[in-house]
């Protein structure tokens, strides 16, 4: 779906009568909302796998991000903000693939809220309300993406401390005398 939503998001304009815009929504809720019923029903069911695991952060990552930059594209989002949201998805998600084989980090209570925040935040980003709620509409979006910007830091900095914390637990390999 993230080709479909970003071709549509492109292609749309914020009025009111955007269609296009309401429909990149709609596909943009969709998306977020599968991955997050795909995810529940996976745990509630024991059907997680490895290629789950793999897969769902990657999806999550291009759908969150293809949002974020396209929105840049647009002018709805400052570059600065998409390039430190992105920082911190793109180097959680690399830790996270580098050390698969000896642990699975998975998602924190503050790193679920994160998402939550994300997903809200750039569907109302998206939603083309600028004309019926001009000065609170863009108050709230702008205040909700400072606040998601900075809760996605604070668990970008959490995650780096506990993957800290967790090397310095683990034991020292043994010395290996040279030859």
């Amino acid at each position: 779906m993230v080709p479909v939503f970003i071709w549509l998001l492109i292609n749309s304009t914020p009025s009111l009568s955007s269609t296009g815009r309401w429909v990149s929504l709609a596909v943009f809720v969709l998306a977020i909302s599968t991955d997050g019923l795909d995810g529940f029903i996976a745990r509630r069911r024991g059907l997680i796998t490895n290629l789950g695991i793999i897969l769902d952060p990657i999806a999550d990552k291009a759908l969150i991000g293809g949002a974020l930059v396209t929105l840049s594209v647009l002018g709805v989002v400052e570059w600065w903000v998409t390039a430190l949201l992105l920082v911190r998805e793109l180097g959680i998600t690399f830790y996270r693939f580098a050390v698969i084989r000896k642990r699975i980090v998975a998602a924190s209570g503050g790193g679920k809220l994160k998402t939550v925040l994300q997903s809200v935040t750039v569907g109302l980003l998206i939603a083309p309300l600028t004309h019926v709620w001009p000065r609170w509409y863009e108050t709230l979006t702008t205040g909700l993406l400072y606040v998601t910007l900075l809760v996605t830091i604070y668990t970008g900095l959490q995650y780096l401390v506990a993957a800290t914390k967790h090397s310095n637990d683990e034991p020292a390999p043994a010395d290996v005398p040279h030859a």
